[in-house]
């Protein structure tokens, strides 16, 4: 049971609000209650955001590419060191540093993720025995730290658009469409081991790392499940596409494939007019990482049209350089901000800009991982995060003003606790098993850099 101050519900806000809470969803919520003596009492309770895209490995070289090197630095440069920092790593530390990520993504509150996992084999290659091998690391963080996971194993065939051999630093992510479909069934078996909110969905990588005819093979293949693919990142990679297949991106993805409310477009950061349009009509989700888009160079969301033309919409964050759900809002919005030199620009109409931010990233993010979250309601998973409204950033706003100040003005320390499908991860703004997880951590990162 859980006992709030204030809540927002999915009709609005109301006080003294007390749910209960059976197997993972919300049986009943009671307004104007009392708490009772074994209540979990918080303040402020939301539905939970989903970090919608995560590389958890990327973690451990979080401000090891600040250096500027000789000529221009771009997305690529970075990539070309992410590859030989990855090529490195053994299982056990993959398992370290993502069970450092969950702790610190859900101690900023959010209460699942989507692991876009494309590291699958040996350094050099060569598959492992068991082809889930680092997907079982990844559910064995998930499990160790109770996040929700949704688990998105990466199709990666070739090197570069126009079906280009794999570089050395691409090997340990490569698969064809019979070998992935093995490493997915082995994963799918092993998630049976998570709690049951754990999902698990497909993750063509890129228009530019895999062949039309696999990615079709693929999706007929899925089902009802979660689809998540990188697309438009780049100018580089819109110009490549439009070489090899004749038309840009997203415009020749939602010509060539069913996209509808199973997909997630991760960045679509380089969308003309009428592609932004298009996408907001499918009903698939923009998947935005506004920090690591910042950091990468890679430029803004097409943010005002998507918003105008009811485009679904979340937060990830990706590389993981920095963790933090209220910087992931302020830097969406800010990123609007500069390109177009005015304010409240994420929108679609009138009204308390953070508020619209984080409900419609928790509602995106809720779809994009396929968790039936988002809102608080009976019957939806429990999914929540509880925050301190008497902090200085909050104590003088009530109502939306909470959600506008908490994307403005706050810091992720206003996180007091989060449940996962139930599970009570952080208490007192702190998970349990912190201290334990960081100093594994600590050993692999430490193990790397020697190595």
């Amino acid at each position: 049971m859980i006992h709030a101050k204030q809540a927002l519900l999915a009709e609005g806000w109301a006080d003294n609000v007390r749910l209960t809470i059976d197997a993972g969803t919300i049986l009943r919520i009671e307004t104007d209650a009392a708490a009772r003596t074994g209540d979990a009492r918080v303040d402020t309770l939301l539905p939970s955001l989903g970090n919608l895209h995560s590389h958890a490995f990327q973690r451990a070289m979080a401000g090891m590419t600040e250096f500027r090197q000789a000529g221009r630095d771009s997305f690529w440069t970075w990539r070309d060191l992410m590859y030989r920092f990855m090529d490195r790593m053994t299982p056990e530390q993959i398992e370290a540093i993502a069970a450092q990520v969950y702790v610190e993504m859900l101690e900023a509150g959010f209460a699942s993720v989507g692991e876009f996992h494309y590291v699958h084999h040996q350094p050099g290659g060569r598959p492992y025995d068991n082809p889930a091998e680092l997907s079982e690391r990844i559910f064995a963080a998930a499990a160790q730290t109770g996040i929700g996971l949704t688990h998105l194993p990466v199709l990666y065939t070739y090197g570069g658009a126009g079906q280009a051999d794999l570089t050395a630093g691409q090997r340990r992510f490569g698969n064809d469409a019979d070998s992935f479909a093995r490493l997915t069934e082995h994963a799918a078996s092993a998630l049976r081991d998570l709690p049951p909110d754990a999902r698990i969905g497909i993750a063509p990588h890129s228009l530019r790392a895999i062949s039309p005819e696999d990615l079709a093979r693929v999706v007929a293949a899925q089902g009802q499940g979660p689809i998540h693919i990188h697309i438009a990142e780049q100018p580089q990679e819109v110009r490549d596409i439009e070489a090899w297949l004749g038309a840009r991106p997203v415009a020749w993805l939602l010509d060539n494939q069913p996209v509808d409310d199973r997909w997630c477009l991760i960045h679509a950061t380089h969308m003309t007019d009428a592609e932004t349009d298009a996408l907001a009509a499918s009903g698939a989700v923009a998947g935005l990482c506004p920090i690591t888009e910042a950091n990468l160079g890679d430029g803004p969301f097409n943010g005002p049209g998507y918003a105008a033309a009811g485009g679904r919409f979340g937060i990830g964050s990706d590389s993981n350089i920095n963790i933090s759900l209220t910087e992931e809002l302020r830097t969406l919005e800010y990123s609007q901000r500069l390109r177009d030199t005015r304010r409240n620009v994420m929108i679609p109409a009138q009204g308390a800009v953070g508020a619209f931010l984080y409900t419609a990233a928790a509602r995106g993010g809720a779809q994009a991982l396929n968790r039936d979250a988002g809102v608080i309601e009976t019957g939806r998973l429990a999914d929540l995060v509880a925050i301190d409204s008497q902090t200085p950033a909050l104590c003088a706003l009530s109502g939306d003003g909470i959600l506008d100040c908490l994307a403005f003005a706050a810091k992720d320390g206003v996180v007091t606790d989060v449940w996962a499908a139930g599970r009570h991860a952080v208490l007192n703004g702190r998970h349990p098993k912190r201290e334990e997880i960081f100093a594994a951590y600590r050993k692999a990162v430490a193990q790397l850099i020697r190595d």
